[in-house]
């Protein structure tokens, strides 16, 4: 066996059709469109490029057959942000076979400590957190799109490594058919009767409005996360874009206070109901066959892709308020089946609340892992910083202390 580094035309095809040996037999695996991962590791598409770099490698055995493969990035943003400087590695794939995933994993670390890094995160995504981040280790059900999926046997590779559990995801379903908890609808009730909420869902006309209220709201929700570094609204547009021949307008819903931005959700069609016949392929054909699918209404499953509270808006149910917009919504599409709620760390106990208030039932369990190369530094590695369950409290403690040094300035 060898790696090789992916560097040509046909070293790219065989980095996406790897998968092919390694999920054969599985019926719940959905091959990822190959054009979304090529623009991954494509400088003039992926904006991540202009503040980090990637690599891609190739295990190839003694006949030169591919049997895995792993890809390795640094985010400049971000790598700087821990005790170590931390780097990234994904979209690993490995036949089941200790020796070879050991490889993948040294040509990672050692690609990683060439450029200054001392730890490695994977396998997450050399772009946003909401695709392709973490292994998947419980609930290997067909992954709606964007999420995780992987083999069973990935998790001992890991962990025998010396990969340590940096943080879990979680992720819950909802049935659309059981009636939400009544406490539920009772709080929800009572914020949407308040006459300074008031709610709004996405429209393509007002796109940029929508643009800067995410970025509003994001910025300030996201504060208290670990290594947080603000939304780029180039970063909105382009998966706008990409989103926009299954987005469904009234699937976004907005919330506001006095018309200030307050809370959002994002809910996409799960389009991997229809990506699990194209086998990776978006040609003219799939294209088509992409519209008729469409049509005949085979997604019957959402998925939430991100939810957000400003912090000087939470504890006022104002989730609740917009998950009541939504119940007309979804009553009027009679095909939607199940909504998933993914994905939430262990880091972010008050999301996790929320979900349990909607009665919502375990679907699947992801962990990101960390890799620090130094091996007395690994035994004391520490689990990623939770986030304040209040973040009210939170925020009022960061306003007083801006108070107080303007007063210092002044």
């Amino acid at each position: 066996m060898r790696v090789i580094p992916v560097e040509s035309k046909r070293t790219r095809s065989q980095f996406l059709e790897v998968v092919n040996v390694i999920y054969k037999n599985d019926a719940a695996y959905v091959r990822p469109l190959d054009v979304m991962i090529e623009e991954i590791f494509d400088p003039k598409i992926n904006e991540f490029y202009q503040h980090g770099e990637a690599a891609r490698f190739l295990l190839v055995n003694d006949n030169n057959a591919p049997i895995g493969r792993v890809a390795v990035f640094i985010n400049r943003k971000k790598a700087f942000g821990f005790e170590q400087p931390t780097g990234g590695m994904g979209f690993f794939e490995c036949i089941n076979n200790e020796q070879a995933a050991f490889m993948l994993f040294d040509t990672a670390k050692q690609w990683l400590s060439q450029r200054g890094m001392e730890a490695m995160d994977g396998p997450i995504n050399f772009g946003e957190n909401d695709n392709f981040w973490g292994l998947l280790v419980e609930g290997f059900s067909q992954p709606a799109f964007g999420m995780q999926y992987n083999p069973s046997y990935y998790k001992e590779f890991f962990e025998k490594y010396g990969f340590v559990n940096y943080f879990e995801q979680v992720t819950n379903h909802l049935n659309l058919s059981k009636p939400f908890p009544e406490r539920f609808w009772k709080i929800a009730g009572r914020v949407v009767s308040r006459a300074e909420y008031s709610f709004k869902h996405f429209t393509w006309k007002n796109s940029e409005q929508f643009i800067s209220d995410f970025k509003t709201i994001y910025d300030d929700a996201w504060q208290f996360h670990e290594n947080f570094t603000p939304m780029n609204p180039d970063t909105l547009r382009k998966s706008l874009r990409e989103a926009k021949p299954f987005l469904v307008e009234d699937l976004i819903w907005f919330a506001y206070c006095n018309n200030e931005p307050a809370a959002l959700l994002v809910m996409f069609p799960d389009i991997n109901q229809i990506l699990k016949n194209f086998n990776g392929k978006f040609n003219l054909w799939n294209k088509l066959r992409f519209v008729y699918y469409k049509w005949a209404k085979v997604m019957t499953r959402t998925r939430v892709v991100i939810m957000g509270v400003r912090p000087k808006y939470q504890r006022l149910g104002l989730e609740s308020g917009i998950f009541w917009q939504l119940r007309d919504v979804v009553a009027g599409k009679p095909y939607l089946e199940e909504m998933e709620l993914s994905w939430v760390g262990d880091f972010n106990p008050r999301m996790r609340a929320i979900h349990d208030g909607m009665g919502a039932e375990f679907g699947k369990r992801h962990i990101t892992y960390r890799y620090i190369f130094d091996a007395e530094k690994r035994n004391a590695q520490k689990r990623a910083a939770q986030i304040p369950f209040d973040n009210r409290s939170q925020q009022h403690s960061k306003d007083n202390d801006a108070r107080a040094n303007a007063l210092k300035i002044e």
